[in-house]
């Protein structure tokens, strides 16, 4: 008898009938003997009907309010998905991320789990229930409900994986696994049939939407084993997400083109060549919880700083206002650029380890379909380059035939 967490996200409970559907989905498991920890985002749509609420109420809504106002969807998800279970003969118990003590940090809307307690899951699982809870959720340590940040139902689904030592976790979402590239710009696109959680991970951070990076993280760190599957394909095997020394086999040298659209960059320019500089830029820009993604630094023949780095769009605005206000004085910088007109494309593999020319391969494709390439990052498995988003569609394309991504 095998312990399985399904997770099911907000298009695959999007309505009555969908959830209808998981329940039936979940009652095969049961009835072949499984014992199974449902996961369940909000329906599709209803928090952000739910941030805009509390957005018409307050502008900048305080966030532990908000907190307590988002994770409703999940938490009315999971009692319909109860009544679904039960309405078909399968006993079931939702809970929401309190009850079962998902402990979590005190960092609203971006908390992060610190421990699980299993003990009413495991009392459940034994008396015959399916459990289903409420993903993207928690509780800090004053009893205050806090939130994962999106996509974090996917996080919630793996660390409950870990904390219960299951067999398996499955992603239920609206496509049937892990694509070499995003379906609908590349029409030959290739669904793999496994891939390495190195490789998933870099994926993930990159701006592939299927699995939230924590999540990701969460899985190689507990030795998790992930399988992404569709709602809608009864008999899909999806795409197992693997640890590279277990498998034996060749890899590809190029798994996947990852890409997101929702980067901005902001460069501040002219500034002295002094130790402590990028502390002084990006220390500010930590404090006010915002991610970094890119950074870069040169140095011009006059000897004079340029430093520019990325973030998320929605944090640009802030993110230059910190800068005006907090650094540009202090370092005598000349003046602070934003853009939010970008986009970050990556070739991700770990077959890039043992071929060499990948990098003057994609640079030679981009150059002859005249893209010009911002900036450009590295590491062991990925290549990363920021260029303009009027030519992201174009670039992933050629890329990918390129590389010849669509032959097995």
């Amino acid at each position: 008898m095998s312990l399985i967490v399904q997770k099911f996200g907000g298009t695959s409970v999007a309505n009555v009938d969908r959830i209808n559907a998981v329940a039936d989905r979940v009652k095969k498991f049961k009835k072949d003997g499984h014992h199974i920890i449902v996961v369940v985002s909000a329906m599709s749509g209803e928090t952000n009907k739910l941030i805009g609420l509390a957005e018409d109420m307050m502008g900048a809504p305080e966030p532990r309010e908000l907190d307590a106002i988002v994770a409703t969807g999940e938490q009315v998800t999971a009692g319909l998905t109860a009544l679904a279970l039960i309405n078909i003969g399968i006993p079931a118990k939702s809970y929401s991320g309190h009850q079962i003590k998902i402990l979590t940090d005190k960092a609203h809307t971006k908390a992060r789990i610190l421990k699980i307690d299993e003990k009413a899951i495991r009392q459940d699982l034994d008396a015959g229930n399916v459990v289903v809870i409420a993903g993207f959720q928690g509780v800090d340590e004053l009893g205050n409900v806090t939130t994962l940040g999106r996509g974090g139902s996917d996080t919630t689904a793996v660390a409950i994986a870990a904390a219960m030592k299951a067999d398996e976790c499955q992603i239920y979402t609206d496509v049937d696994g892990i694509y070499t590239t995003d379906p609908r710009i590349v029409k030959d696109a290739r669904r793999l049939k496994s891939i390495t959680f190195e490789e998933m991970l870099e994926m993930a951070s990159l701006g592939s939407k299927v699995l939230q990076t924590r999540s990701v993280e969460f899985a190689g760190k507990y030795k998790v084993k992930l399988r992404v599957l569709s709602s809608f394909d009864a008999y899909g095997e999806g795409t197992i997400i693997t640890f590279e020394e277990d498998e034996k086999m060749e890899n590809p040298i190029i798994s996947g083109i990852a890409f997101n659209r929702d980067e901005a960059e902001v460069s501040v320019r002219g500034f002295p060549d002094i130790p402590g500089s990028a502390y002084q830029i990006l220390g500010p820009i930590a404090d006010a919880n915002i991610d970094v993604d890119m950074i870069i630094q040169n140095v011009g023949v006059s000897g004079a700083n340029d430093f520019t780095f990325t973030v998320h769009e929605r944090d640009l605005q802030k993110s230059i206002e910190i800068i005006n206000d907090k650094v540009k004085a202090k370092i005598n910088a000349r003046e602070v650029i934003g853009d939010s007109k970008i986009a970050k494309l990556s070739l991700v593999g770990v077959g890039m380890r043992s071929h060499a020319g990948i990098a003057s391969k994609m640079f030679k494709v981009l150059s002859d379909e005249k893209i010009n390439i911002i900036t450009i990052s590295t590491s062991e498995i990925k290549i990363s380059v920021i260029l303009e988003e009027k030519f992201l569609d174009d670039a992933v394309r050629a890329l990918h035939k390129a590389f010849e991504l669509e032959k097995a």
